[in-house]
């Protein structure tokens, strides 16, 4: 796209099917890193990957070549084929439909790198699903309690 300039940030974040915990510390290193790849096979811009048992947050600068939706659909499709085909867990890996996404400007960004990074942390003192009604509301989205998980 000669001549078009952009900066966009987003903060993206999506969850194991039916919340089961199944990023296990053995399972979290590789599957961040083979994310990773992910995104950068598609040409964006990987800034922090971090979560939980129960869920993901991942940090990219992206560009609008790229719809942020198909993005997140190759990311969670690539890497469940990646677990489920290299029997990284007992049984079968899917991730929840849906996510939610932010965006961030550049002076921001440090902060949401520092929030993602101590993700661990953070999760002793609020639950996921605290967290992510948190960033419903933060953002002002509207959202049907019945639907949000």
């Amino acid at each position: 796209m000669a001549n078009t300039y952009t900066q966009l940030y987003a903060h993206i974040i999506f969850w194991v099917k039916n919340r089961e915990p199944l990023i296990t510390p053995a399972l979290e290193e590789r599957l961040h890193k083979y994310i990773t790849g992910i995104i950068k096979n598609l040409g964006q811009k990987p800034l922090a990957i971090n979560g939980d048992a129960f869920h993901i947050h991942i940090f990219i600068g992206f560009k609008p070549d790229k719809s942020l939706s198909d993005i997140v659909r190759d990311i969670k499709s690539f890497s469940s084929k990646f677990v489920n085909e290299n029997k990284l867990i007992q049984g079968k890996f899917y991730w929840q439909e849906g996510f939610g996404a932010f965006t961030y400007s550049h002076s921001q960004i440090d902060t949401v790198i520092k929030y993602i990074k101590n993700q661990k942390e953070h999760h002793k003192k609020k639950t996921f699903q605290e967290e992510y009604k948190e960033f419903l509301k933060k953002f002002k989205i509207e959202y049907n309690e019945k639907y949000v998980f």
